[in-house]
């Protein structure tokens, strides 16, 4: 973001560094795999199956409120909603995922910040933002313990922050080396907080309760837990029709919307 010093990797998290040399490593190669299907949902839907937000009206009118996307990528969501009149704020950890964000942003005709940051330390001030929101990014692959810290700072009183990403039942049933959820257990539920992965990536899933819990000892009270289930006849760059039809059995997405007490 315009203003603000460059990203010093030397504060990241271990994980935080982990994870943005995988984004910086995959990031062309994921825009070129998923980017077509994110530009046929015209940047406003959410998870793997893009199901339009105009269907499950999560962020609801974003005409002029002030709107921080945390793990951002090539910004289809933020470009969609300038277009909608809101005031976008980009953030993601890898400039590759930033540098495809400022290409797409002016292929598009529109203008608004991008921040090259960590969304568990956010360089902007307190009270700066309506809404915050991310589909599939920096939620999954940042600490809640302390991403939540920054947006309860930065979010008005009243303020909305929704996230989608795996659930509990993904993670759950999904261990190395296998590439598709089983229909076995093969993690302990009560011992969800951090995935480490092969390729030295991390991702983080907490139980519901701990969700909770969390979203509470930061003034936030719980408006709605959206599972996701795709239509039958969906289809998605990022999975498989075989995994569709895991997908129709159990959720392997979920959007929790939270709302900051006024």
């Amino acid at each position: 973001m315009n203003g603000h010093p460059p990203l010093d990797t030397h504060r990241l998290s271990e994980h935080a560094r982990a994870n943005r040399t995988y984004w910086n490593e995959e990031s062309d190669a994921y825009q070129e795999r998923n980017g077509p299907m994110l530009k046929a949902s015209s940047g406003l839907g959410w998870g793997v199956w893009q199901i339009p937000e105009a269907q499950l009206q999560v962020l609801g009118n974003v005409r002029d409120k002030d709107v921080l996307e945390l793990g951002c990528g090539a910004a289809q969501w933020s470009i969609a909603l300038s277009q909608l009149g809101a005031r976008p704020v980009g953030l993601d950890i890898s400039e590759q995922q930033l540098a495809h964000a400022r290409r797409l942003m002016e292929e598009a005709g529109v203008d608004f910040p991008l921040l090259h940051a960590s969304a568990e330390e956010v360089p902007l001030p307190d009270a700066s933002f309506d809404i915050i929101f991310c589909d599939w990014g920096a939620t999954s692959f940042c600490d809640p313990y302390l991403y939540m810290r920054e947006v309860e700072r930065l979010l008005r009183p009243a303020g909305i922050f929704a996230f989608s990403g795996s659930t509990p039942f993904c993670e759950l049933c999904w261990k190395p080396p296998m590439e598709i959820q089983g229909d076995r257990l093969l993690r302990d539920y009560f011992d969800l907080h951090r995935i480490d992965w092969e390729d030295g990536t991390a991702e983080f899933m907490l139980t519901y309760g701990d969700w909770v819990r969390l979203f509470r000892r930061h003034s936030f009270e719980v408006e709605d837990l959206i599972e996701l289930r795709p239509a039958a006849d969906a289809v998605s760059t990022y999975v498989t029709d075989e995994e569709r039809e895991w997908c129709r059995r159990w959720p392997r997405e979920q959007i929790w919307k939270v709302r900051k007490k006024a």
